[in-house]
């Protein structure tokens, strides 16, 4: 695929983060720009092994393909720079299969830093591929090591930003093929989960090794505590071939076990079996405002073949609390009902395949449901029935279409709101598109993607108590699987890239969908706004800048049919010629509207406190929104957090508004602070981001 070409002129005038806002009492641009935003053309670092060209790939001195690297990862840095690296580095030197050469032809993930303050640059840290296993070696030494250019990969950790703006990647990949036997390595490709974790240090750029994860995890997924500790969950030891003969209750599943890394001492610490819980790889869990870390019942549902056994009870929303390192069952994931605790307990049983289904422990099961919202119980009876496969009702998919776990979708939370009182007792979450899992059969899932969406709404009642509702909102306008979601500083939810079916599934076979589409919170609906250039299939990435754009970039698809890189975009599928290094940036219809602006804010900001906010468009601000800045791997941002902050005082020039008191609902950490009016027409319209950070950290090394 040829990346698109832009004039410099373009390239500077629609980059440059800090240029002024128009001054203008209304929209200037287009029609289609006011009404859906426009993407700019495609731009890409311009060199490769110290070569410019226009192309993805040069051929090296060896006779391999050396390319561009694709993002995979996107960091938004606090100096507004953006960290990223690559995906399935290697894949363009497979000439058969993937399955049986990617053992060997794979390589470490490069890294990047683009600075967009003006035209894009590009950087590269030190060392250049985040410098896991420096010596070469496999994390077991008892395993083939087959290959060992790709002993440390970056592909498929996770990222976090530390309370002091530093990143932390945790886990990643080893690969080799199985069983292999060297000098003369046979077998099938296996991607090994590293315990590797590596800070990137924006000061320098430079990559440093920090204490080791007890267990090997690819695909895990992270979460800023509101200690500033990092709880790390999921992932898997060996993705193809589960077994593992010195500890055979592993074998089967993903990592069940629980971390957490404390950032003074540079530790990981098991949090014990309580702690102990089977999710989805890369699984979707936020911060809720008490504390706990919520799972909503999304994931990747890529375990070839093996799945998990247990992978029924994904289906399950629940909430780890810290303080006792112990998980609690909320409910079952979209379901129009609420549970007991009783009904809780037996459905878990139920759906467990180390038990038997009995008739009677489903009555049981029936009976002790509770605070339903439907007004016709034998529909809501014949629901749970269907998704039990108790039913030969055709139809029982339909009718519960966005229940349970939901693979390849991203999980948005929406903007915390306080109550009157100032206090954050809710959250709510968006699940839009993805593939819906057939309940039991929760890998491949449905093959086709979906375009269900749906709010699972979780609250914080006066005694602590957690509970969980689900409603389904406006549907996507088209079926996406792994699309991107974007937080919008207006509340909005920006989703970009994606296809209408899995990828993993059948690699190279589905086709990219290229519009974009914004959801409103306020009516739960979605809309069909701008088209990207470039199609963006598995490993798209997005996040948002500074001043209200979004990044988009990434696409580092799996070769076709797990073949080599067959390309049969002429048949209308997606790109599988590679990965694409390139970038667009979206603009929504906001940014071509004049504009508020923020004259002064402080730079840094203690919880529970009063900050003020010089702007000239103080009597017009209809919201003030804290944004932490985004970090993202495989559609999911652990830490994503954006607040509505109380306003409690408004006078000409300046408005004081209210850091939250909760450490929860606002952890240490860089911030991005927006202010936002509506135009004439209704048009919610944010200012650029001022730079915030919220004080405090991890405090001193207590082992």
């Amino acid at each position: 695929m040829t990346i698109r070409s832009a004039s410099f002129a373009l390239v500077v005038a629609t980059l440059g983060l800090l240029s002024a806002a128009p001054a203008h009492a209304a929209c200037v641009g287009t029609t289609a720009d006011c009404r859906d935003g426009r993407f700019t053309d495609p731009f890409a670092e311009p060199t490769v092994l110290g070569i410019t060209t226009s192309q993805k790939c040069v051929t090296a001195s060896d006779g391999t393909q050396a390319c561009k690297p694709a993002a995979g990862t996107l960091a938004l840095l606090p100096d507004d720079r953006v960290l990223y690296w690559n995906a399935l580095e290697g894949t363009e030197n497979v000439e058969l299969s993937i399955v049986a050469e990617f053992g060997v032809v794979a390589a470490n993930d490069q890294t990047r830093v683009l600075n967009l303050n003006g035209a894009p640059t590009w950087s590269r840290p030190t060392p250049v591929d985040g410098g896991a296993n420096p010596d070469g070696s496999t994390p077991d030494a008892n395993l083939p090591s087959t290959n060992h250019g790709a002993d440390g990969a970056l592909f498929c950790s996770d990222v976090a930003v530390l309370a002091d703006g530093r990143v932390l990647a945790a886990g990643g990949t080893d690969y080799y093929l199985e069983p292999g036997v060297d000098p003369i390595p046979y077998g099938v490709s296996e991607l090994e989960g590293l315990k590797n974790t590596r800070i990137f240090d924006p000061n320098g750029d430079i990559w440093t090794q920090t204490g080791s994860m007890n267990y090997g995890r690819w695909y895990p997924t992270l979460v800023t505590l509101p200690s500033s500790k990092i709880f790390v969950a999921s992932g898997v030891t060996k993705l193809l071939k589960p077994v593992y003969p010195e500890s055979i209750t592993q074998s089967g599943r993903n990592v069940v076990q629980t971390e957490t890394y404390d950032p003074a001492c540079g530790t990981w610490s098991v949090n014990g079996p309580l702690a102990e819980r089977t999710l989805p790889l890369f699984p979707r869990l936020h911060m809720l405002p008490n504390g706990q870390v919520y799972y909503n019942a999304g994931g990747q549902a890529f375990n070839p073949f093996g799945e998990g056994y247990d992978q029924a009870l994904w289906n399950l929303t629940a909430t780890y609390d810290p303080a006792t390192q112990t998980w609690s069952d909320l409910a079952y994931a979209g379901l129009p009902l609420q549970l007991n605790q009783v009904g809780l307990q037996q459905l878990s049983n139920a759906l467990n395949p180390t038990n038997s289904l009995q008739a009677a422990t489903l009555m049981t099961l029936l009976n002790s449901l509770v605070g339903t919202v439907t007004s016709d119980p034998t529909t809501l009876l014949n629901q749970v029935g269907g998704l039990l496969g108790l039913t030969a009702d055709p139809t029982a998919v339909e009718k519960v279409i966005g229940s349970g776990m939901r693979g390849s979708t991203f999980s948005m939370m929406l903007v915390q709101k306080p109550d009157a009182s100032g206090q954050y007792k809710k959250a709510e979450f968006l699940t839009a598109g993805g593939i819906p899992t057939a309940v039991a059969a929760t890998n491949p899932g449905t093959y086709l993607a979906t375009a269900s969406s749906r709010i699972d709404s979780v609250s914080i009642a006066a005694d602590g108590k957690v509970s969980s509702v689900s409603r389904l909102t406006g549907a996507l306008p088209q079926a996406r699987w792994y699309s991107s979601g974007v937080m919008l500083p207006t509340g909005e939810v920006f989703t970009v890239s994606g296809a209408d079916r899995d990828e993993v599934a059948t690699p190279g076979l589905g086709f990219a969908v290229k519009r974009a589409a914004i959801f409103d919170p306020t009516s739960e609906t979605w809309r069909a706004v701008a088209t990207q250039h470039n199609p963006r299939t598995y490993h798209n990435t997005a996040v948002l800048l500074r001043d209200g754009r979004v990044l988009v970039g990434g696409h580092a698809p799996i070769t076709t049919a797990y073949l080599s890189n067959i390309d049969l975009q002429s048949l209308g599928f997606s790109p599988n010629d590679g990965r694409d290094p390139s970038f667009e940036i979206y603009s929504p219809p906001y940014m071509f509207r004049p504009r508020p602006t923020i004259t002064n804010a402080p730079a840094t900001a203690t919880r529970g406190t009063t900050i003020r906010i010089n702007t000239p468009n103080s009597s017009a601000i209809e919201s003030v929104v804290l944004m932490l800045r985004t970090a993202t791997t495989h559609l999911v941002d652990g830490d994503q957090h954006a607040a509505s902050l109380r306003v409690v005082a408004r006078r000409t020039g300046s408005i004081d508004v209210a850091i939250p008191a909760s450490a929860a609902v606002a952890p240490s950490g860089p911030y991005l602070l927006f202010v936002t009016t509506r135009d004439g027409d209704g048009t919610r319209v944010p200012s650029v981001g001022a730079p915030l950070t919220i004080a405090g950290g991890a405090g001193s090394c207590t082992p």
